[in-house]
């Protein structure tokens, strides 16, 4: 992340060389106050103004500004408002619309980025190696990782089955993990992310070893009854969710039989590292072996 930017989920303001850049959170993503971006960047005593003729000269602002934009609610002195927000795709092109020596780091920036994608694109190793360093850089363990990275390619290979099989929408998929998870983890996604006091996080990301191979297990099943069933629509997936959910529920709940503890677990990554858990959690395992 750029050094001149602060980040704060708890708060609803983002800090950029000492300006304060209002913040919301809606459809599931940050949006930013407009004017607050251009009064942070642009070298003007009227940014309301200059955000206005941006949109006037700006083609490109003219037909898409409200595929970018949207009026939301913000607290202002004067109690909340309706103020233009863009999402961060929309506040990355406000940032390459203003010619001001401020922006060079982030214009830098985003061209190393679409740099990285073109290479990415021709040589997908690359993204996997990027996604790898994300993670360790994160905390978590080398274990952790190849589970996680695993787990993307074996959830790609469900919604590539999926989409071959009539399912094309994100509203559909939704409902067809939750049954998998109902019946894998007896929760469905909200519930269990609830479950572990998370808001926005990815709950797979705040899953630990056992959770991410039940998950897995769930998932993989799933695209092996539809393949073997030969399911097509919505409703005759939906039924391979649940009975590939379930494959994955008889499989936790004998695990969890045998060895007397539950597979899922109220925990989350949120303050402490994955890798700092397992370690505390060894260090107590060898504590109890010593007494």
């Amino acid at each position: 992340m750029n050094k001149h930017i602060k980040m704060n989920s708890e708060n609803a303001l983002v800090v950029f060389q000492g300006k304060h850049i209002r913040r919301t959170w809606f459809n599931d993503e940050w949006w930013f106050v407009a004017v607050d971006i251009v009064q942070a960047l642009a070298d003007s005593k009227d940014p309301s103004g200059y955000l206005k003729d941006m949109r006037r000269r700006d083609e490109g602002f003219k037909e898409g500004w409200g595929q970018i934009a949207t009026p939301l609610e913000i607290a202002t002195k004067g109690g909340k408002q309706k103020i233009n927000c863009v999402s961060t795709k929309g506040a990355f092109r406000l940032i390459q619309s203003i010619p001001s020596k401020k922006t060079e780091p982030f214009k830098q920036w985003l061209a190393q980025v679409g740099y990285d994608r073109v290479q990415e694109i021709e040589n997908p190793e690359l993204a996997q190696k990027r996604m790898r360093g994300l993670y360790k850089a994160k905390g978590y363990s080398d274990n952790w990782i190849e589970k996680r990275v695993r787990g993307i390619a074996i959830r790609d290979e469900l919604t590539d089955e999926w989409k071959k099989r009539g399912v094309l929408e994100e509203r559909d998929y939704a409902i067809l993990t939750a049954e998998i998870s109902k019946a894998a983890f007896g929760m469905t996604p909200s519930e269990y992310k609830k479950f572990k006091g998370l808001k926005k996080e990815n709950l797979r990301d705040h899953m630990n070893d056992l959770e991410m191979i039940f998950n897995m297990l769930g998932e993989a099943s799933t695209t092996k009854i539809a393949r073997n069933k030969d399911a097509v629509g919505f409703d005759e997936n939906k039924d391979a969710a649940k009975e590939g959910g379930t494959v994955a529920g008889v499989a936790r709940s004998e695990l969890e039989k045998r060895s007397g503890e539950r597979v899922v677990s109220s925990d989350n990554y949120l303050e402490e590292t994955e890798k700092t858990k397992r370690l505390g959690r060894k260090n107590i395992k060898k504590l109890k072996e010593t007494v």
